[in-house]
Order: C-alpha cells, then sequence, then structure tokens
C-alpha cells in the first residue's frame, strides 16, 4: 500500500470535503469546512459469528488444523469412531483421504496441507497412535509417549507440536520435531478436554476438565498460570496463532451442557465477546481473533453436530453506508439497474405513477429520457446506466421496455403480466422472479434472452414485493409478501432451491449482488427498516444499517460496492447511499 510521503510527498491536498483519493493516514485541507482531516480504517471492536455450511459427516470430539478459509477437520465420533477428513475452501467443505487410524477425542495442529493427528480413544482405550498429513494422504509417524485422548493440541504444521494434557487430568507435555516425541516440562494443573492454541513455543492452555476457569501459558520452556477465563468450562475450542491472543468458544460445565460462551484473550485478560449462533461441547475450531473457524460437536446428548460457524471480528475490517448524490426526484417503487458508478432509476411513485429516468455516475443523478409508459411496481435489471430492462408494473403488467443509454423502446411482453416483481440479470439475460397476479401472489419465473420471455420452473414460495440479483444461471430472491416472508431460494439455472432465511421477515427491501453465493439485502418493512443483512452463499449476518430506514427503495452494484436509493421512509425519499465493504473513518483534527 502507497505512504503518504510516496503518495504527496510533502504536500497536503486541498479538496472540497472528503478527498476519495486519501491513503490511510493521509492528511488532506477540507476547503469547503476549514478543516485538517485524515482517515483509517473502519474495523469491529468486537465482532460475530455467522454460520456457514456444514460439515458433510456430523460429529463430536474432531480434531481441526488450517484457517478460516483453508480448514481440515478430521476424526471424532459420528455414533461411532470416525476417520473421516474434510477440507474447508472458505465456503463448504469437501471429503477426502480418510485417517489410517478411526479414532475420537483426537487432538491436531498445522495447516491443510500440513496437519499432525495424535493420540485420541477407540476401542478398548486410549492410543498413542501419530499421523502426519501432505494435503492428500496421511502417514503414520513415530508414537506420543504417552497414549491418551482429549489432548489439548498447538502446532505450526505437521513437524512441529505440542500434545498437552489428557484423560485423567494428565499434565504431560510432549513436543513433536518431525520425527519423535519428547517429554518437556508438565502442566501446572493436570486436565483433558481443554481449549488449546498456539505453536511450539508459544502456546495457551484454557480451560479443561475437571471443569475449570484456569488458564496457562507455555513459552517453549515452561507453563506459567496467568488470568482465569471467565466461564469455567470443558470440551471447549480455542483458537490463535500463539498465546497473545485467542478466542476460547463453546464448551460444557455442570450446569450447562451446550455452551454457546465466546471469550477473548488480549495477553492480560479475557473479555466476552458475541456468543456463537449454535451451543455445543466437543467441537473443534481454527483460525485467528478476527477470522475463526467453529465446527462439529455435540448440540444435545447423543446428537452430535455438523455446524459450522465463521467469526469475524476484534479488528477486522466492517463495511458502511455513506451519503451519495440525491435523486432529482423523490419517489418510491422505482425500478433500478447498474453498478454504484453507473446506475439507473426508473418509474416509481411520485406520486403518482411515473416515466421518469434518472442516471447515476457515482456522485450525481441526471434526468434522462423517459419511459414510454409511466409505471410502478416493476422489474429492472442491466449493468449499467446505458443498458438496462424495465418490465412488469402497474398500467403494463406485461409490458417490456429497452434502454439503450439514450431512448427506451418497446419490445416483447412478458408471458405472464405481474406487479411488485423483481429481477436481475442484463439486456440479453434476464430473470424475473415472483410478483403479484389478479388471483394473488405468483412464484412464477421468466427468463429473458434479448428477445424474448420464455416461463421456467416456478419458485417454490409465491410472492411479491421481495428483491432478486445475481445472473440467469446464478440467481438468489429473498424476503416479499403476503404475508411478509424471510424466505430466501438460490437458482441454478433451472430450479430454485430454498436455502437459509434472512433474520426475520421483510418485504419491499432492495438488494445488490451478481450471484447466489453473494447479495446484500437492504431496507424493507414493516415497519420501516434500516436493517442491512450480507448473504456468503450459506447463511445471513447483520451488518452496518443504512442512514436513512426505508422500504420500497431501489438497489443496485454488489457486495463490496452497493447503492440504494429512493424508497418511503413516511414520506417519498430522494435519498441515496453507497455501501463499501470495507469503509474508512474520516477524523478532524482538532487543537
Amino acid at each position: 500500500m502507497a505512504t503518504y510521503k510516496e503518495k504527496v510527498g510533502t504536500a497536503v491536498v486541498n479538496y472540497a470535503g472528503n478527498y476519495p483519493g486519501a491513503v490511510d493516514g493521509e492528511l488532506w485541507y477540507d476547503s469547503t469546512n476549514k478543516d485538517f482531516k485524515y482517515q483509517y480504517p473502519n474495523v469491529t471492536a468486537a465482532g460475530s459469528w455467522r454460520t456457514a455450511n456444514n460439515l458433510n459427516t456430523a460429529r463430536e470430539a474432531l480434531a481441526g488444523a488450517g484457517t478460516q478459509t483453508a480448514g481440515l477437520a478430521f476424526g471424532g465420533y459420528t455414533g461411532s469412531v470416525s476417520a473421516d477428513t474434510e477440507k474447508y475452501d472458505g465456503t463448504s467443505w469437501t471429503e477426502v483421504n480418510n485417517l489410517n487410524t478411526a479414532r475420537t477425542y483426537v487432538a491436531g495442529t498445522g495447516t491443510q496441507t500440513s496437519a499432525l493427528a495424535f493420540g485420541g480413544f477407540l476401542d478398548p482405550g486410549n492410543t498413542a497412535v501419530t499421523e502426519s498429513y501432505n494435503g492428500t494422504n496421511w502417514t503414520e509417524v513415530a508414537d506420543l509417549n504417552v497414549a491418551r485422548n482429549a489432548i489439548g493440541g498447538a502446532g505450526a504444521d505437521n513437524t512441529s507440536a505440542l500434545a498437552i494434557g489428557g484423560s485423567g487430568a494428565l499434565t504431560n507435555t510432549e513436543t513433536w520435531n518431525g520425527s519423535s516425541w519428547t517429554e518437556v516440562n508438565n502442566l501446572n494443573s493436570g486436565r483433558s478436554a481443554m481449549g488449546a492454541a498456539g505453536i511450539i513455543t508459544s502456546a495457551i492452555c484454557a480451560g479443561g476438565n475437571p471443569d475449570t476457569v484456569n488458564v496457562e501459558t507455555w513459552n517453549g520452556t515452561n507453563w506459567t498460570e496467568v488470568a482465569n477465563l471467565n466461564t469455567s468450562r470443558s470440551g471447549l475450542a480455542a483458537s490463535g496463532v500463539d498465546n497473545t491472543a485467542n478466542l476460547a468458544f463453546g464448551g460444557t460445565r455442570p450446569s450447562n451442557s451446550h455452551l454457546q460462551t465466546n471469550e477473548i484473550w488480549n495477553n492480560s485478560s479475557w473479555t466476552e465477546l458475541a456468543n456463537m449462533s449454535t451451543g455445543r461441547n466437543y467441537l473443534s475450531g481454527v483460525g485467528t481473533t478476527t477470522a475463526s473457524l467453529a465446527f462439529g460437536g455435540t448440540v444435545s446428548t447423543p446428537a452430535v453436530s455438523a455446524a459450522t460457524e465463521e467469526w469475524t471480528g476484534a479488528g477486522a475490517a466492517v463495511g458502511a453506508w455513506s451519503t451519495g448524490g440525491s435523486l432529482n426526484t423523490a419517489r418510491t417503487n422505482i425500478a433500478n439497474a447498474g453498478t454504484q458508478t453507473s446506475a439507473l432509476g426508473f418509474g416509481g411513485d411520485t406520486p403518482p405513477h411515473s416515466a421518469l429516468t434518472e442516471s447515476y455516475n457515482g456522485s450525481n443523478w441526471t434526468e434522462v429520457n423517459n419511459l414510454n409508459t409511466s409505471r410502478n411496481t416493476m422489474g429492472g435489471s442491466g449493468a449499467s446506466n446505458t443498458a438496462a430492462l424495465c418490465f412488469g408494473g402497474t398500467i403494463d403488467p406485461n409490458g417490456t421496455e429497452l434502454w439503450n443509454g439514450s431512448n427506451w423502446t418497446a419490445v416483447n411482453d412478458m408471458t405472464t403480466g405481474r406487479i411488485y416483481l423483481s429481477g436481475a440479470g442484463t439486456t440479453t439475460a434476464t430473470i424475473a422472479a415472483g410478483g403479484e397476479v389478479p388471483s394473488g401472489n405468483s412464484g412464477a419465473t421468466e427468463l429473458w434472452n434479448g428477445t424474448n420471455w420464455t416461463e421456467v420452473n416456478d419458485m417454490n414460495t409465491a410472492r411479491y414485493s421481495g428483491a432478486t440479483v445475481g445472473i440467469t444461471t446464478s440467481s438468489l430472491t429473498f424476503g416479499g409478501a403476503t404475508p411478509e416472508k424471510a424466505n430466501t431460494e438460490s437458482w441454478n439455472g433451472t430450479n430454485w432451491t430454498e436455502v437459509a432465511d434472512l433474520s426475520g421477515v421483510k418485504q419491499g427491501i432492495a438488494g445488490a449482488g451478481t450471484s447466489n453465493t453473494s447479495a446484500l439485502c437492504f431496507g424493507g418493512g414493516p415497519p420501516v427498516t434500516a436493517n442491512t443483512e450480507e448473504w456468503n452463499g450459506a447463511s445471513w449476518i447483520e451488518v452496518a444499517n443504512l442512514s436513512v430506514a426505508r422500504r420500497q427503495l431501489g438497489g443496485a452494484g454488489t457486495v463490496d460496492a452497493g447503492l440504494a436509493f429512493g424508497g418511503y421512509t413516511t414520506t417519498f425519499s430522494a435519498s441515496t447511499e453507497e455501501w463499501s465493504s470495507s469503509s474508512n473513518v474520516v477524523k478532524t483534527l482538532t487543537d
């Protein structure tokens, strides 16, 4: 990244307002407000867990290695002792080659391509077996000196690891050098089923059985007792690259068998943060305090879990909405096309229904030629402000118009006329979904090929006033009415499949996104909301709200650069907001 000096030398830029070209830490002079300003990335102070795609095989007492976007899960108990191994790519789990020795309460360390599995339990007792993973296959290597299960594991790869404690409240600690295990200095307090993380020279051991709050850190030679957890527990998981910054999550205690509890370590104390979505024990976890992965575990005796959650926070960059140029004409039920820097808004209620069309260049809206037919509650699609499609809506529910950057032209009608529908795509490949017909809600889906509309398979849940994003082979539709819905469906070019719901029911929403794996949902009602949610292909998570709560608004762009405009608050709105997935905080220098 360019530094201030590399970019501007010793000069201070003079700019009217907030300087969009500023790099982190760069000082500029705001000539409008007569202030000196600088900016830095907007990051979370805490964080949150979001659900992700499940493991293929539900299990407890498994081990893990790797990171949030390149994880590995192996061993465990499914109802029987397991050798299953799966890898995670940041979106989904894939089954790969199994361990040679099936076992439960196994320990693991390393990366997705260089991992170590050691110890565990298999009938009739504990094992000392150690296996090394090279990204393709597991190979048996030298055994632990002490056979045990429910061990804590730490280590960078398959050549450097630490085995900590274990069944029977052992204090034993062993180090692995890539060929053999060596006994080293013991824990101060013996335990099993603890949360452990770090590397061979800097590790942490938190909680464990017997039920304890005790925490110890390892410096490569000795264990030292440090500040306790806030909540005593065993069967928890931990993450972190060393012993100075860690998460401890999940677990069990006598009064609560399936904890959601999540705590962060800052090298001096533990602080409770946002809980996991799914309480569980005997899970596994990998990652850092800004990006961790939790998977598997027990959710109720004897039910094992395939649940996966991703942690984002404690210093991770966060998105935010900022104010853009207002529409020239306030309106609701507006249709949309394009991107954050090249958008088109057309039709809507002003009131009454309107033919107005406006073009956005990333800063300002400009009135251009009107639709041929005034309308509202229609669908819209298009890649930019020079190429768009308008279809359906009041006055002409079958009608379709094509925008070429200068004028609208009437083209072939839709097969099923409707209002309050939604759509996505380009002027040569658009999907139109749902809506309202005289008989009620519609699940109708049609595809536009640049010339004609063709009816294809219906949505599973008929609805109107929802939102659709993506392309004709990879779309997502969500929300809608009546009654208000949280349903989300994914389109693969042939069929709709129900996937995870929005956090709450809503209609009159807008969306941004380019496929069925990445989307934003914002606004809606009732009541009127500023809520914004982000979809990662598996689940929705709430992110920063709109500045102006509203419904029946327009939306365009992507999950990294979205656009919200128009809508209804308690009156018709002209407000425009721009979404950035990694925003900056602008600070003003004061005396």
